[in-house]
Parts: C-alpha cells; structure tokens; sequence
C-alpha cells in the first residue's frame, strides 16, 4: 500500500495537539526524546508502525544534526505531508528555545538559576525512567534474532569502553545488516506489519511506502529553496550590521557546525567550547559548562545550547545595538542556522528513503542499523544516569579501554530517591507521562524550598 502524499494521514489539527505535547515531554537528550516519540506515536497512539519508526529512524542517524528532531520532521511529513514536517520539527524545538532564552535572562539578570534548575533536577530522574522503559521496548521489537542483539551489545560496548567514533559504529552496523542479508536471509523474516504485540494496526503499517515521487526538479526545489531560507538571515546581517559583526561570525560559525555533528551534540561540543572560549571569547568555560547543565535538562536538542553561546557573546558585543537587542538576534540567528538544515535534509532525502524500503539489501543494512540503535539509545541512557545521579564523573582508561566512570562519592542520594519513584510510577502504577513528569519536578523543587 502507500501513503499518498496529497492526503493528511490523520486530522492535522490533532497531529499539531499531538506535537505539541511531545515538545514538552523531550528532556533526557536524543534517548529521552526518541522514547518520548516511540511511546507517543508508536505505542500509544499506533500512528506509526515500529520498524516504520526505525527505518526513519536509520535515515536521521545517518545525517548529521540533532536526529530525534529530524526524526519528528520525518514522520510529521508521513504524517502530514510538507506542513506536518515544518510543524513537527519546529514544535519539538520551540520549548526549549523559549525555555534556554528565559534562562539566558535570567543568567545575565542574577547570575543564578538555583529554582529553575532544581525544577529539571527533579525532571531528570522521571526521563531516565522513560529511556529505561523505552530501551526494553524497542529493544523487545527490534531485536528479533540473536545476531541483532549481538550487534547491539557490540554498538554499546564499542561506544561505552573503546570510544569507537559514532559514525563508525553506524557504518559498520550497515555493513553487518548488508552481510548478514547474503549470508543469512532467513534472520529478516518478520512476524507481521505492527510489531506483534497484539495491539491495533497503526494507521501507517510497516510495508507503507509514501507516494511522493522523488525526481530531480523536486530535490532541486526544495534544494533552492531551503538554501534560502537557511542563508538569507546570515546575509541580511552582514549587509546591514557588517561582515566584522559578531552576528555575521556567529550566523557563519554556527552553520559550519550544523554540518558536522554527526553522532549527537556531543561530538561537536568540544570544539564549539573550544572556539567559542579560546578564539572568540563569548563566553568563559565555566558559562560553557552551566550552559551545557541547563541545555541538558531543559527540552529540546541538547545543541541548544548553542543559543546561550550566541546569547552570551552577542550581549557583550553587541555592536551598534544595545545589549538586549544584540542578545536576542544573536540567539535567534544562531538558533535558525542550526536547525533549519535539518528540515532541508529530511524533505531533500526522505521520498528516496522511501523508495529503499522494499530493496532487500539496503533494507537489511538499515535494520543493522535498527540493532546498533538500541546499543547507541543504551550508551546514551548510561550517560544521562552518570550525569544525573552523580555529581562527578572521570576518565577511566586500561590498555584499549577508555569509559567514563561517575565518582562514587558524588552520589546525589535525593536523585535516586526520585528515580527510584519515577521508576515506581511508570513500570508499577504504569501512570501517564506528563504526570510522572509533574511530580518529579514538584520533587525537585521541593528539594530547594523545603528546609533540610
């Protein structure tokens, strides 16, 4: 069957309800945010098939950007065609962006942020409940055969002790799908098209194919125009604020970065501090790392934090306008030139995407991919746990091993107290979500308020 192009899949009013409540449940970094859509759209909602999710999936592991925002953009566009893709992925990003500018203020206003930030200590807890639940289910219908789960364990074990770079991990994972499709064919056969849990058909099955015809005039439209979009706010603020401006160096900075973030913000933060600190002098490393807490635990892509980079420097040079206005045209610009690639991306390449769903090869390449996704979502939900229940972690390095390891005496025994409680809610009272969420962050508040 097919999906036809011209047709909303579901009403869109509902499906831009649907995203907006999405946007503000994507705390936990990519594992948070691609459970947070999994047991949405996948689970609850049956709008989507699950080795739908993961093919789409696959394709955003592979491009360079935030891939759970590429991720709400794919299946906004299944969903909804071109305008359910712009609603999507501005929605999944809009929270955050709000959310990081107020902190922004705050910072410059008063230096702290000490309620607001035990407000997303108390969240945080409650996202690794929901990464720990989404990890099993995916896991549970994506791991079909002993070999995917070999691959998994290998795509953890490589990114968690030897520190393979991402892009190697998905590229080999490809190439172990390809191999395994000529040498064992019989390991892809599936059991039906909605993931066997005896759940309802989603209203788009897994053989689904979009009726969007890829064609050159299409891919060079869309090619023309996002280009223009992307570029022409860069080039009005050089022509009127000049080419020495710090917005012209940030709107060109943070393009280039756009395009070499492979493998999650991480992968290109170290760089982004190092020039933004060393080289340019926005900010100081100690802003870089709270800039780095409050991305992390507010929603949205952690290379938000980008925006209170680009907040920070504009604000203390913000050339011929005050501080505030240069503040904030600093902080949007910055912020349109990350993600608007993303949508450019997905409208450019996901018809041909679609089109590879039934070549058998390329087909088992992408679910070898789907197995070292659940490694890939693993290593990241160890990350957020290290980071949230510990105050510390260090470098561990023997022979061909190098992990990070949280500092034991660091332990924040009031984060485990609420994990431990957000685990209670979401596997034995099985409650919804947004309440889970509420409560933890009245737990986190009260952890400031309440006297100890």
């Amino acid at each position: 069957m097919t999906i036809e192009a011209t047709r909303d899949v579901i009403p869109f009013r509902q499906a831009v309800r649907a995203w907006f409540l999405i946007s503000l449940q994507t705390f936990g970094g990519p594992a948070g945010q691609i459970a947070v859509m999994q047991r949405t759209l996948v689970e609850e909602k049956r709008w989507i098939g699950q080795q739908r999710f993961n093919h789409a999936l696959n394709y955003c592991m592979l491009l360079p950007g935030p891939e759970a925002q590429q991720l709400a953009i794919y299946v906004g566009w299944l969903l909804n065609g071109t305008r359910g893709g712009l609603v999507a992925g501005t929605l999944f990003v809009l929270p955050g962006m709000l959310a990081l500018l107020l902190l922004s203020v705050v910072y410059i206003l008063w230096q702290d942020t000490t309620v607001v930030t035990a407000l997303f200590a108390g969240i945080a807890p409650a996202v690794l409940a929901i990464v720990a639940q989404a990890v099993i289910r995916v896991a549970k219908r994506s791991l079909t055969h002993p070999l995917f789960v070999a691959l998994a364990v290998a795509a953890f074990v490589a990114l968690a002790l030897f520190g393979v770079p991402f892009p190697v991990v998905v590229a080999v994972a490809g190439l172990a799908g390809w191999l395994m499709h000529r040498l064992a064919p019989h390991v892809f056969k599936r059991s039906n098209g909605h993931g066997g849990d005896g759940g309802p058909a989603p209203l788009i099955p897994d053989d689904a194919l979009h009726h969007a015809r890829p064609s050159w005039r299409s891919a060079g439209r869309i090619l023309a125009i996002g280009l223009v979009v992307w570029w022409v706010p860069v080039a009005a603020v050089a022509l009127f604020l000049g080419t020495d401006s710090v917005f012209t160096t940030q709107g060109l900075f943070f393009s280039g970065t756009a395009l070499v973030t492979f493998g999650g913000a991480y992968a290109v933060l170290a760089f982004v501090a190092q020039r933004a600190v060393e080289v340019y002098g926005w900010l100081t490393p100690g802003e870089m790392v709270r800039g780095l807490a409050l991305a992390e635990t507010t929603p949205g892509p952690l290379i938000m934090v980008v925006q209170f980079v680009a907040f920070l420097g504009a604000y203390r040079d913000p050339g011929a306008l005050t501080p505030w206005a240069g503040a904030l045209l600093g902080a949007l610009l910055t912020t349109w030139v990350t993600f608007v690639p993303c949508f450019l991306f997905i409208f450019l390449g996901a018809p041909y995407v679609e089109k590879l769903r039934h070549n058998a090869a390329i087909s088992a390449a992408l679910t070898g991919i789907t197995a070292s996704v659940v490694g890939v979502i693993a290593n990241l939900a160890v990350y957020f746990a290290q980071h949230t229940l510990f105050g510390r972690t260090f470098t561990w390095a023997w022979g061909p091993f190098d992990t990070q390891v949280p500092d034991l005496g660091t332990l924040n025994l009031v984060a485990v107290v609420i994990t431990v409680a957000a685990l209670v809610m979401t596997f034995v009272l099985k409650w919804p979500m947004l309440r889970i969420l509420g409560i933890c962050a009245l737990l986190g508040i009260g952890t400031v308020l309440l006297p100890w």
